[in-house]
């Protein structure tokens, strides 16, 4: 069941790369709440076709509510950072930045799971760090700002996973999917009325619309693949990610990474990997 497990992950970021180039070039023209909330609307419509809550109602209800209204925060706030970013990166510079979600799960695995750190796994964070910063090139012209946002998004889908991880083992796949778009949808429709810009061309419906495809069967995927492998099988193959936005990023937006994204962008990777390496290695020696 792990290579079942390990196609659902690649999926996923084949989904979640599509959802990025729809943000990034819906970003040329739409208000970021918008572009958020359709995201959100689209994705939701889906969840509730697939759990069908008006013929087992018993889908709505949550093992640990607190956790899922949390874990719903959480991706909203990343969300909403990857959409300003996207604005400025190219799609490889936000998807090297992504990379360190495995790395801030390994630091706040510590203080909210109460696993502990350790020498390794710091040295690993650090040079994480080294990777990001050699993609993003602070104190040169080539930086720019945004990047901190973008940092910040990833300290709330390092959360969106912790949280995931811990609510594959209380909630079913349909419910989890189904409150996975309830903060997006609560925060923003109110602000719909002031934002609203009225898409010019069937293709801005049709990107919008995408939107919540990608998201929905990305998410979808994400957790079903947790179900049958743990994190540390898994997390080495959410890096397949950066090729397609390579490839996304170019054939739509003409844009190529420079030299030192890529070699970043590895470093990044690599430390990702390693980490996974040694948390199964851990839990193998736990159960033996």
């Amino acid at each position: 069941m792990r290579i079942f497990a390990i196609a659902l992950m690649c999926g996923a970021m084949v989904c979640f790369t599509g959802l990025d180039t729809s943000s990034k070039w819906l970003g040329l023209g739409l208000p970021v709440a918008q572009i958020v909330w359709a995201r959100y609307a689209g994705a939701a419509v889906i969840a509730v076709a697939v759990a069908r809550p008006w013929s087992q109602p018993a889908v709505l209800r949550s093992k640990r509510p607190g956790l899922q209204a949390l874990r719903s925060l959480l991706l909203l706030g990343s969300t909403v950072s990857v959409v300003v970013a996207l604005r400025q990166l190219q799609l490889a510079e936000t998807a090297t930045i992504s990379f360190l979600t495995p790395i801030f799960v390994a630091l706040l695995a510590g203080p909210l799971l109460g696993e502990r750190v350790g020498g390794e796994r710091s040295t690993a964070i650090a040079i994480g760090f080294l990777g990001v910063l050699i993609a993003t090139r602070p104190g040169t012209s080539a930086f720019q700002p945004v990047v901190v946002v973008a940092i910040a998004g990833v300290v709330c889908n390092s959360g969106y996973v912790l949280a995931t991880r811990k609510l594959a083992a209380f909630d079913s796949a349909p419910t989890t999917l189904l409150w996975t778009q309830a903060a997006g949808l609560v925060f923003l429709t109110p602000l719909l009325p002031w934002v609203w810009r009225w898409p010019q061309s069937i293709h801005v419906w049709l990107a919008m619309a995408g939107l919540g495809v990608f998201a929905a069967a990305g998410h979808g995927l994400l957790i079903v693949a947790h179900r049958f492998a743990p994190a540390p099988v898994l997390t080495p193959f959410s890096y397949t990610q950066l090729i397609w936005m390579i490839v996304s990023g170019f054939v739509v937006f003409g844009d190529w990474p420079p030299m030192a994204t890529l070699a970043g962008a590895s470093l990044v990777a690599a430390c990702g990997v390693w980490l996974a390496i040694r948390e199964r290695a851990g839990r193998s020696q736990l159960a033996t």
